[in-house]
């Protein structure tokens, strides 16, 4: 259902690819520091927490669910927002959650949502995590997000988490820890963008626990003008298992970005692997693409489009 507001719409539009209030499917969608909307279904039951602001989220053992919604929107200069969400997935179920936070500050005061969630994932489970995050607004206050995830995979459990920085965030710290049982498989796909005088840290500890598990770790951003990036992503193998670990920047103008991968074995039979590397945009790309009529500001946005997806 598209809503009478074309703020709102345009924000749930970019960062959880919904108009609106979804027509069916499990949904909550959080306004301004309150639930606006919410839904439960058969097999996903969606309840506020009586102690705090957030949610608990309950997928039922071996329900497949492709469309639920979480996104945070705040339109309001100057709030402060916190919530805590808990994700119990049944064993055996297949799912897709679609989160993400919107701010829209056309204020003067800085607008700031912090999020915690934790996961708590069933045996044989297989959870997509979506997370984006954007920023817009005319104000000189500030839009500040600081998600932190902890993802908990129980035996042969998958989690794939791809968690998306789109623009207009002026600070985000981003904090992620995720613990696994035996065979449980961990993807994590981070891309972000920062521009101005941003900032952006993320740092993630892996920690794989049981026999047969394995990880794959992958980061890829821009930073333009002044902006500043900081990325610290660890994996530490505790048995017999695999990691790998990758941080590819592109570094534009006068930004600053530092990678500092790390990988930690108590394990003899445990093998990890980590890269990183930091560099300006390819100048043959550049060249090639302008001469099949691109401006350098065109092949620029292609290149990087192209990088970041």
């Amino acid at each position: 259902m598209i809503l009478d507001d074309s703020v709102l719409n345009g924000l749930l539009n970019k960062i959880a690819d919904i108009d609106g209030i979804p027509v069916d499917g499990a949904y909550n969608i959080r306004k301004d520091g309150a639930s606006m909307a919410r839904q439960s279904t058969e097999s996903v039951i969606i309840t506020p927490k009586e102690d705090k602001p957030g949610i608990d989220i309950k997928v039922l053992p071996f329900a497949t669910e492709k469309n639920i919604h979480i996104p945070v929107v705040i339109t309001e200069s100057g709030l402060n927002d916190m919530v805590y969400n808990d994700f119990y997935i049944g064993e055996g179920a297949d799912v897709t959650i679609v989160a993400g936070c919107g701010i829209h500050n056309s204020g003067c005061e800085a607008s700031e949502h912090d999020g915690i969630h934790r996961f708590f994932i069933g045996k044989n489970a297989k959870v997509k995590y979506i997370e984006k995050h954007y920023g817009e607004g005319d104000g000189t206050g500030g839009r500040i997000l600081n998600p932190t995830t902890v993802v908990n995979l129980s035996e042969n459990a998958v989690c794939e988490m791809e968690t998306v920085q789109i623009k207009g965030v002026d600070s985000a710290v981003r904090e992620t820890v995720a613990n696994l049982d035996a065979g449980a498989k961990l993807f994590i796909t981070e891309r972000l963008m920062t521009h101005g005088e941003q900032t952006a840290k993320s740092q993630m500890t892996v920690n794989l626990n049981g026999d047969g598990s394995s990880a794959q770790v992958i980061s890829r951003s821009v930073a333009k003008d002044k902006s500043t990036q900081v990325f610290y992503p660890k994996a530490e193998g505790n048995c017999r298992c695999k990691a790998h670990v990758q941080c590819d920047s592109i570094i534009m103008d006068d930004a600053k970005v530092r990678s500092i991968p790390e990988i930690s074995a108590n394990s003899c039979e445990a093998a990890l692997i980590h890269e990183a590397a930091i560099g300006r945009i390819n100048n043959d790309q550049m060249v090639k693409l302008m001469t099949l009529g691109l401006s350098e500001s065109e092949a620029e946005n292609i290149i990087i489009d192209g990088f970041l997806k």
